[in-house]
C-alpha cells in the first residue's frame, strides 16, 4: 500500500503505475514498456493477473519479457496480434501540452516505438521530475543506429547540430536487443522536434530516434501529493 503523501519519487512512480494498470481490462493485448517505471507497471499488472485478469502481452525488450514471465503475465507476439489495445511505458522527458516524449535511456526505443505505433492507446507513466516545459530540457536524445559503419553515422548526426556519443557497456558498445547501437546525442531545447525527427530519420544508418511525437494518449504523473492524468 502506498502511504499518504508527500510521496517519495519511488512512491510517485508506484502510484502512477498502479493508476495506469487500472486501464487494463479482460481480453486486452497489452504492450509492456522497458525501464524502471515500466517495471513497476509490469509488477502491478502481474498482481492483477494473479487475481484473475486475463490478458496477453507484447514486451518491448528481453528484460521486460523476463519480468512479465516472472509475474505470470502471458506473452504473445505480432505474428498472433497485429494490433494492441493498450501500451504502458515510461519516458525520460514529457512535454505536457502536446504529450511529446523523449525515450531511450533504457536502450529499447526501437521496439518501444514499434509497439506504441501498433497500439490503440499508449499510456505513459512518470514521476513529476520527468515533466519539462520543452523537449530537450534534460540535454540528451538517444538515437538507435546500425552497428556497421557507426563512425560515419555519428558524423552525419553531428552535421545536424547534435553532439553524439556512442553508448558503451563497459569496454564494449552497448548493443540493443535488435543488435544495434545507441548514439546519445547532446542537445539543447528543441524548438521544432518534428523537423529534427524527420532530419535524423533521413540519415543513412539511423534506425529510429527517441522522439515519440503524437503517440501518447495520456500521461499519468505521480506527484508528491497525488496522481494527475494529462491528456491532449
Amino acid at each position: 500500500m502506498i502511504p499518504a503523501g508527500p510521496w517519495t519519487v519511488e512512491q510517485q512512480r508506484r502510484a502512477a503505475a498502479a493508476r495506469a494498470v487500472e486501464e487494463v481490462t479482460d481480453g486486452m493485448v497489452v504492450g509492456l514498456g522497458t525501464g524502471s517505471t515500466a517495471a513497476l507497471a509490469i509488477e502491478a499488472l502481474g498482481a492483477r493477473v494473479a487475481t484473475g485478469l486475463r490478458i496477453t502481452s507484447i514486451p518491448t525488450s528481453e528484460r521486460s519479457a523476463a519480468l512479465a514471465t516472472q509475474h505470470g503475465i502471458p506473452l504473445t507476439d505480432f505474428a498472433a496480434h497485429r494490433r494492441l489495445d493498450l501500451t504502458i511505458d515510461g519516458a525520460d522527458e514529457v512535454e505536457p501540452r502536446e504529450l511529446g516524449l523523449i525515450k531511450g535511456r533504457g536502450g529499447a526505443l526501437l521496439r518501444e516505438k514499434i509497439v506504441a505505433a501498433a497500439s490503440a492507446r499508449m499510456i505513459v507513466v512518470v514521476d513529476e521530475s520527468k515533466l519539462v516545459p520543452h523537449l530537450g530540457a534534460r540535454g540528451m536524445l538517444p538515437v538507435e543506429i546500425v552497428a556497421f559503419g557507426w563512425q560515419t553515422v555519428l558524423e552525419r548526426i553531428a552535421r545536424h547540430g547534435l553532439a553524439p556519443t556512442l553508448r558503451s557497456a563497459g569496454a564494449e558498445p552497448f548493443v540493443t536487443d535488435g543488435g544495434n547501437y545507441i548514439a546519445d546525442c547532446a542537445i539543447e531545447i528543441l524548438s521544432d522536434p518534428a523537423t529534427l525527427d524527420a532530419q535524423l530519420a533521413g540519415i543513412v544508418g539511423v534506425v529510429e530516434t527517441g522522439l515519440f511525437l503524437g503517440l501518447a494518449s495520456a500521461v499519468i504523473v505521480g506527484r508528491s501529493t497525488g496522481v494527475e492524468v494529462l491528456e491532449t
